[in-house]
């Protein structure tokens, strides 16, 4: 019995360590975002994108202006002025005016809160689903990474309609299947390919920054306590070889 039981748990934490690698596997798939939380003019730039098509449906609960205003290098003045479009003081939080009951009304289901989307997606997901909605033959929206998904672009008047070209895949047993190989732009948006790609990247920069807000900070901090460890470390070494000089 102990030796079933023993193998049954060997055999469940091959299926975790599998599952592990597997979703790791998936994750590499994406393309790296490139983003960087340091660079502040970065984050500036994705909180306009973010306040101007984003937060009238998904809120960022975690988030208060004023902390916004410290780690971007802003005065509460200009966040009140720039990011601020609603009846709001600087010490509230990044709220939206519409109702979980009327959201789930309008569009089936309440946009979700987006304070911890740059941490249970990461970064290289919401780039590569930024930038993967694409018009259907019904002319609705969709995305490759997320098929089916109910937000649709948003970014659309930036980035212009992709419309998707498909390819035949064979999938054994004589049945064949048409598959998304890639998405083209079918009409322009006010941006060029590369100006939608920066300004996906800057907002993928604040939606990690809103993840971890200290990430900034703790990082700095970090770099002084290794600094205090290195030279304890000097120091506790030098003693050790003083009290020890004697005794050999």
């Amino acid at each position: 019995m102990k030796l079933k039981s023993g193998l049954l748990a060997a055999v469940l934490a091959f299926l975790c360590a599998a599952a592990s690698l597997s979703a790791l596997a998936e994750e590499e798939e994406f393309e790296h975002a490139g983003t960087n939380v340091r660079d502040t003019g970065s984050l500036q730039r994705g909180a306009r994108t973010f306040v101007n098509y984003c937060l009238s449906c998904h809120s960022a609960n975690y988030m208060r202006y004023n902390r916004l205003a410290d780690d971007l290098g802003l005065s509460d003045e200009m966040v009140m002025k720039n990011l601020v479009f609603r009846d709001a003081k600087i010490g509230e939080t990044m709220t939206i005016a519409m109702q979980p009951d009327d959201a789930k009304a309008w569009f089936g289901k309440a946009p979700p809160d987006l304070s911890l989307i740059g941490r249970s997606r990461g970064p290289d997901w919401l780039f590569a689903y930024l930038r993967s909605f694409y018009q259907d033959k019904n002319g609705g929206w969709n995305n490759s990474v997320l098929p089916n998904a109910a937000m649709p672009n948003v970014l659309w008047q930036l980035q212009g309609i992709q419309k998707p070209v498909f390819r035949t895949v064979d999938e054994g047993g004589g049945y064949q299947a048409q598959v998304i190989d890639h998405l083209e732009l079918a009409k322009p948006g006010q941006m060029s390919p590369q100006e939608y790609e920066d300004t996906v990247r800057d907002l993928v920069a604040f939606l990690q920054y809103l993840g971890e807000p200290a990430e900034m900070r703790r990082r700095d901090i970090g770099i002084w306590v290794m600094l205090y460890l290195a030279v304890f470390a000097f120091l506790a070494w030098m003693l050790k070889k003083e009290y020890w000089r004697d005794v050999h």
